[in-house]
Parts: C-alpha cells; structure tokens; sequence
C-alpha cells in the first residue's frame, strides 16, 4: 500500500495553483504547507500526495488519481486545462485498458502526466 508520492516542481507557485484546481473535483484539496514549497493534498486529514519546491525536477512521470464517476473525470480534465495544465488525452474510453477503463490526461507545468480515472461502467 502506498502512503504518499512527491512530485517535484520547478515553479512550486505555479504547480501549487494547477494542483488545488485540478484536483478539487475529485475531493482532494491542500492540508498541509510547510516553508513555502512544501504542499500536501489529501481527502482526509492526511495528506498522501505532494508537490515539493526547490528541487531538481523529474519529468514524464505518470500518477493516476481514482473517482467513482466519470463525471468527475470530465471536472478533474476541464479545471486542471483551466489550470494550465496541457491535454495529453481528453476524457473518454480506453478500451486497450479494459471496457469499462474511462480517463483523462492532462500535463502539469512540468510535464508529468496526471490522470483522473475511473473503472466504473457508466
């Protein structure tokens, strides 16, 4: 079982702002901030995802957030292009994963890509 996971930000203002946007449809929002570039989200209080300033930053990686409906998926897509974030693959089926596999893509301001998905039939 995985606790948390850490991604790191070169502009941690700027993947601060994209993560509390994208991530509020799906219930998840900022718990903890310490000095300014630590940001903990959770959908408890307790975080289990975090962004991490001031550090060197790797790219291209992929982490995939759950929800229950795929009308969540749509919200998690809309907010974090509103965000700033760049489409990597708008909302819909990815049959190739399974029939019921329903998600979106989005690439935060560094490039890693964030999914919203959801394993539920509609």
């Amino acid at each position: 079982m995985i606790d948390h996971i850490c991604v790191d930000a070169s502009n941690y203002k700027a993947s601060k702002m994209f993560y509390e946007k994208a991530l509020k449809p799906l219930g998840i929002k900022l718990l903890k901030e310490y000095e300014e570039k630590y940001a903990g989200y959770g959908s408890s209080d307790k975080p289990f995802f975090w962004v991490i300033g001031e550090r060197s930053v790797t790219k291209h990686s992929h982490f995939a957030f759950a929800t229950e409906r795929r009308e969540l998926v749509n919200a998690f897509y809309d907010a974090a292009i509103s965000a700033d974030g760049k489409d990597n693959g708008k909302p819909g089926i990815r049959e190739h994963y399974h029939p019921n596999y329903y998600g979106a893509f989005v690439l935060d301001p560094d490039g890693n890509n964030v999914e919203a998905v959801c394993h539920r039939p509609e």
